[in-house]
């Protein structure tokens, strides 16, 4: 059983915090340095360690689906037994590993919805079994919390991932639309710049129809004007911890945010359109493989450096002001118009890394309780501080 009555609304906001935190655990490591150590692999050939730290980031990359099962399990209060298997059958059914006659591989980290979807399943039969195994729990309960949840993430699986290949549609057709022009770079950057913040991936979607050119510059600028919509929101709000990991490539942090706050569409849509209209006029393009990273690890700035026409310190300058300055100001500008008209208010970016709410209103109460009205968020209750340790703070 549950640790407390639960609702549907109270549920998704469990599931929610433990993705979001699992996503910056296993993301953030390749996302700041994954190219610093690429780079200086290339600069140093002779020294085996960068390469090999560079490996280790990338790893650490592939542990997501499980790292956010155990988190989810984490926010229910289950046993040490009953969250590993969360965070295995989340495995299995995110899409991450693929069998095939000459064995099994993965394929990056899977598909993040269908992760959830699985936990979401294991946490329900493994609150239903609860202690009805006695002795023979640790014997039955992987395979009938971790099997059923796995299987049924298989079978949701290719269903779920229909949403990736429609949404890589509408975006394909956006880009091959000749008479757009501008308006391309406008429309691709602003389903980015929301998309980075939902669960669903944008590294997937760009591989997936394989955008390139100014289509991919457009893309990655649409991340980077996120990134800098989450930061400025974030400043009043959340602890510099916070606020520098949205800033610096945990953008999906946010995902719950964004869905109990549509609103925050608004600012994401305003500062990725303009942003990716500056990026069109000054010709930033980009690759596949760069246009879902944004400026994460300055992966979309390098891309874009090889094919602009200038060079040098004219490169850099452009880069910087249109994947760090504009991005910045307008969102800064944006947030600020959005707060003194009253489109809604900086609690919307407040974010709670590790309470599991025990209540639906605990979700939009303020998470610092010495925070003001307008500027906090969620107060929250983990399975830790039942037990009587300290609670842990974003």
């Amino acid at each position: 059983m549950f640790d407390t009555p639960m609702t549907p609304k109270l549920f998704l906001d469990r599931v929610l915090n433990g993705a979001a935190v699992g996503i910056v655990v296993g993301l953030i490591p390749n996302a700041i340095t994954g190219e610093l150590f690429k780079l200086l692999a290339r600069l140093f050939p002779d020294i085996s360690l960068f390469t090999t730290l560079g490996q280790v980031v990338v790893g650490l990359q592939f542990t997501v689906p499980v790292i956010v099962g155990v988190l989810i399990g984490m926010q229910f209060g289950f046993t040490a037994v009953q969250t590993v298997i969360v965070g295995t059958a989340s495995f299995v059914g995110s899409g991450a590993m693929k069998f095939s006659p000459d064995g099994v591989m993965l394929v990056g980290i899977g598909d993040l919805i269908n992760t959830m979807i699985t936990a979401s399943v294991a946490v329900l039969i493994l609150a239903w079994v609860g202690n009805r195994l006695g002795s023979l729990t640790v014997l039955f309960l992987p395979i009938i919390g971790g099997g059923i949840a796995g299987l049924v993430g298989i079978l949701t699986l290719p269903y779920v991932t229909f949403i990736t290949t429609a949404i890589g549609t509408l975006i394909n057709t956006i880009a091959a639309s000749q008479g757009l022009g501008l308006a391309a770079s406008v429309l691709i950057a602003m389903i980015f710049a929301v998309m980075i913040v939902s669960p669903i991936s944008t590294v997937a979607v760009a591989l997936a129809i394989g955008i390139t050119g100014p289509a991919a510059g457009a893309a990655s600028l649409g991340i980077a004007a996120a990134a800098a919509v989450l930061m400025i929101g974030s400043l009043r709000v959340n602890n510099a911890g916070v606020t520098w990991s949205t800033f610096l490539g945990a953008m999906k942090m946010m995902m719950g945010n964004l869905l109990k706050y549509p609103i925050m569409v608004l600012p994401l849509v305003l500062v990725g359109g303009l942003t990716g209209l500056v990026g069109g006029i000054l010709g930033i393009q980009g690759t596949p493989e760069t246009a879902g990273f944004g400026h994460s690890g300055l992966v979309g700035p390098i891309a874009a450096a090889k094919q602009l026409d200038q060079g040098g310190i004219a490169a850099i300058l452009i880069l910087v002001l249109v994947y760090f300055v504009i991005p910045i100001a307008l969102a800064a500008a944006v947030h600020a118009l959005c707060l003194k008209i009253g489109v809604y208010q900086a609690r919307i970016f407040a974010f709670s890394p590790q309470g599991a709410p025990v209540t639906e209103g605990a979700a939009d109460e303020p998470l610092d309780p010495d925070a003001s009205v307008s500027g906090g968020a969620p107060t929250t209750r983990s399975a830790d501080t039942d037990a009587g340790a300290a609670p842990a703070r974003a």
